[in-house]
């Protein structure tokens, strides 16, 4: 079909209401996660978890983080997976997957070696789960070589792949620790089942809802290309594709707010897509030198509307139960209204955080 074609203008607002930062906020965090896909686990903390700003930016005020763990532990309407939580509708969609892998030959050999270790991890979730990584003995007949992530413990290793597999699955947390049982016993029995292709395009449609636009890319989107329909965004090259349920709602958008994004956000994962429609290049400073960061060591990116406006470098002292605010760039100097807005979303954040702002400008 002929590709749509839209303004750079139409094409971020696309964006921003899929990732729910529009005026119109969503009401829970069972909506954020159904509407993102997933929500990003990260415990760097310089203002909060990533879990907690990333639902904090679409919520409000009105967020605890007691929800998010009472949708994951006791309504078991979210499970996490590969450092992320996500609805469990999504649930039915990847399990064609988790059945076939792993696929590469590494992964399926060291399997094939710890047969019996394997065993004994789930003859253990069986007699006394659910359990800590820690309370599961290493009986390990073949070891991985540390990767600079984990130790030389092997436990962490299977349940990983076991989770893969959708043999096992984590039924919470005690602090930043996973606790692991059968998947037979967190997950719902009753899901409803799909063959390999049907899954494929359900879960490609619905990283596309996500979305709004996406380029298709097997990794940066997981959009494939004859997901949604294509489009043509002015000034860039690149052929999209778009979700046409948010395309048909284009007009209704209610208009935009002021967000700062934890830099883990999915809104930022695609950088090329930030070119393309944003005109923004972000680059992560959290691994670079002091002395080579311009904005910060994890500084958050400031969305006005539907364009990035500037970086917020702040970190909370909970010492002296303040959220200081090392500074606030500008890519060009905000007009006085910009400014009231971007204080006012401060002062709600210091509010949620249950501290007080020091170093406002």
């Amino acid at each position: 079909m002929t590709p749509h074609r839209l303004t750079r203008d139409q094409a971020r607002r696309l964006v921003v209401r899929a990732q729910l930062l529009d005026a119109d906020r969503p009401g829970d965090v069972v909506e954020v996660a159904e509407q993102l896909g997933y929500i990003k686990i990260d415990p760097t903390a310089t203002i909060a978890p990533c879990e907690h700003t990333v639902l904090w930016s679409r919520i409000g005020w009105s967020y605890e983080p007691g929800q998010l763990r009472k949708a994951v532990e006791q309504d078991r309407l979210l499970f996490e997976f590969d450092g992320t939580f996500r609805p469990m509708s999504l649930l039915p969609l990847m399990l064609p997957g988790m059945r076939s892998w792993p696929q590469r030959e590494s992964s399926r050999q060291w399997l094939e070696a710890n047969a019996r270790f394997r065993a004994d991890v789930l003859a253990r979730l069986r007699a006394e789960g659910p359990l800590l990584a820690a309370e599961i003995p290493d009986t390990a007949q073949v070891s991985r070589a540390p990767d600079g992530w984990s130790g030389s413990n092997q436990v962490p290793h299977m349940l990983d792949f076991l989770l893969r597999q959708g043999e096992v699955a984590i039924t919470g947390r005690e602090g930043r620790h996973r606790r692991w049982d059968l998947a037979e016993r967190v997950y719902p029995r009753d899901l409803p089942e799909y063959d390999d292709a049907e899954a494929t395009r359900l879960l490609e449609a619905r990283r596309l809802q996500a979305a709004g636009i996406a380029r298709p890319h097997r990794y940066w989107s997981g959009v494939g290309k004859d997901t949604g329909e294509p489009a043509a965004v002015e000034g860039s090259s690149v052929t999209f594709r778009v979700d046409p349920d948010a395309l048909a709602s284009l007009e209704a958008d209610g208009g935009g707010r002021v967000a700062f994004l934890n830099p883990y956000d999915s809104l930022l994962f695609d950088r090329r897509r930030l070119e393309e429609l944003f005109e923004f290049t972000y680059v992560l400073e959290q691994f670079k030198p002091k002395s080579q960061r311009r904005y910060g060591f994890f500084a958050h990116p400031i969305l006005l509307g539907d364009r990035f406006v500037g970086m917020l470098d702040a970190e909370v002292d909970r010492d002296r139960e303040v959220l200081r605010i090392n500074a606030i760039h500008e890519f060009l100097p905000f007009e006085p209204e910009e400014t009231d807005m971007v204080r006012a979303e401060i002062t709600e954040l210091a509010q949620w955080l249950g501290v007080a702002v020091t170093g406002m400008p």
